[in-house]
């Protein structure tokens, strides 16, 4: 951890999985979160891991992004530092939208970010619609039921056999609601715009076939952006946690400013949408 971390007041962090994922994701990084003091909070989206229970064909991805809005809220949450890994970019952009007064930094972790208008197939740089039909019909592929898309393989995350986690993921990933990929996001104040914010890339090896690329080159040109590259695969949280957890220690250098975590003035939200 770096040196002055235990001279940070205490923050609170939202940590957000990605695809097929579930707050277990978190694990490794909320334990070295906790070490340095802060409070953690890694909550499950509405259709997977531990709430698979809740899957519908209609879970989609507004309802992901107000029951995150409402996990955030029921806690009056303030002055925190939220973080979206993979297609948790795309939930965290929308919750950046409506709760913009409560976030303090916001950090994409080889993660979606949608402007107004896209989905998880069509953010990014422009393609052909020729394309974003070839990826949904790859994406219905993956769900022939209608309702959620099959886990991809740890391999193609980025955990080989072998890894201590590989086992581990592959037991506890879970099926993805189709429909939260193909709506498209809608952002009534430019989502973070304004929001000190960082995107982290993973490169070791950079998984292939997403926009990753395209956005860390985007960021790494804007300098309203911070950006960082991990040496490890996609799954970072859980093949590099602790240079995870440094990154987003890191930020707390760069926050707007808020009281510490547990003191209560906290600003008025803006309610979800």
């Amino acid at each position: 951890m770096p040196a002055d971390a235990a001279r940070q007041p205490p923050r609170d962090f939202v940590l957000v999985h990605g695809a097929w994922h579930g707050g277990w994701c978190w694990d490794p990084v909320r334990a070295r979160l906790e070490a340095a003091g802060h409070r953690v909070h890694t909550p499950t989206l509405p259709g997977l891991a531990e709430r698979a229970g809740e899957l519908t064909a209609d879970t989609s991805l507004a309802d992901h992004i107000a029951d995150l809005a409402q996990f955030i809220t029921a806690r009056d949450l303030s002055g925190f530092v939220l973080v979206g890994h993979s297609y948790g970019g795309m939930v965290i952009t929308g919750v950046a939208d409506v709760l913009k007064d409560r976030i303090a930094h916001i950090l994409y972790l080889d993660a979606a970010l949608p402007r107004d208008g896209e989905s998880m197939i069509s953010y990014g740089a422009p393609r052909p619609a020729e394309a974003i039909a070839a990826a949904e019909a790859g994406l219905r592929g993956l769900a022939p039921d209608g309702i959620a898309m099959a886990p991809f393989p740890p391999a193609m995350l980025g955990i080989p056999p072998g890894h201590p986690q590989h086992d581990r993921v592959a037991a506890l990933l879970t099926p993805h609601p189709l429909k939260t990929w193909l709506d498209p996001i809608r952002l009534a104040h430019d989502g973070p715009a304004g929001i000190p914010r960082t995107y982290v890339h993973c490169i070791a090896p950079a998984l292939t076939g997403t926009q990753f690329p395209y956005l860390a080159r985007m960021a790494a040109a804007d300098p309203e952006w911070r950006y960082a590259e991990l040496a490890t695969g996609h799954e970072a949280m859980l093949t590099s946690p602790e240079a995870t957890a440094r990154l987003l220690l890191d930020t707390l250098a760069h926050l707007r400013h808020f009281p510490a975590a547990g003191i209560t003035d906290h600003p008025s939200p803006q309610e979800p949408v």
